[in-house]
């Protein structure tokens, strides 16, 4: 079983982070961090309560608190062994803090044992329009080996629901990870 760490930062768009952490629970271990922005958009958004969604997480998802700077994730002689991490959605605050080498939380430490460790690092961001300290910010962790993606849904699989393009979205993830899915149809399909 592969293992990933996930981080859910305060940018709207929660969605992201629950649907990809629903579908690499179906066949990985995935350890969470979620931060309390996130907990306080997800009530905002989904209508759902800190207690609520953490009581219906998947048995093989492990959650970490935010505030844990020592959690066994946040080493790198751990941390090596997972597939890399992913931030959906990031907010600009996290990706500000990944840029410039900040840790003041569990979320930004695995995104800087991440770079150092020369492991997977995908950052989904998830603002509009971009100020140009956004773009620095991006381009400082793309140097440093980080993929950068806004949350953009395709439209050539003729989308139909909101959920078909968050689906989209969260599989272009997951075919950064080469993680096998179905949930959207490809070019030319």
């Amino acid at each position: 079983m592969k293992k990933f760490i996930v981080g859910i930062t305060g940018a709207s768009g929660f969605i992201y982070g629950k649907r990809l952490v629903e579908e690499l629970a179906k066949e990985n271990y995935v350890y969470l961090v979620v931060s309390e922005s996130a907990f306080i958009v997800m009530e905002k958004e989904e209508g759902i309560t800190k207690s609520e969604f953490i009581k219906k997480l998947p048995r093989n998802v492990e959650i970490f608190d935010n505030k844990n700077i020592a959690a066994p994730i946040s080493s790198g002689s751990q941390l090596v062994k997972t597939e890399g991490v992913i931030i959906a959605p990031c907010s600009m605050d996290t990706l500000a803090a990944v840029a410039n080498g900040i840790s003041t939380n569990l979320i930004q430490r695995v995104c800087d044992v991440a770079l150092k460790e020369r492991k997977k690092l995908y950052l989904l961001v998830r603002e509009m329009p971009f100020s140009l300290i956004h773009v620095e910010n991006m381009k400082k962790v793309m140097l440093a080996g980080g993929i950068v993606a806004s949350a953009s849904p395709g439209f050539y699989h003729k989308p139909k629901t909101l959920d078909d393009m968050i689906n989209f979205v969260i599989g272009k993830i997951l075919d950064s990870f080469d993680v096998k899915h179905n949930l959207f149809k490809r070019w030319t399909e």
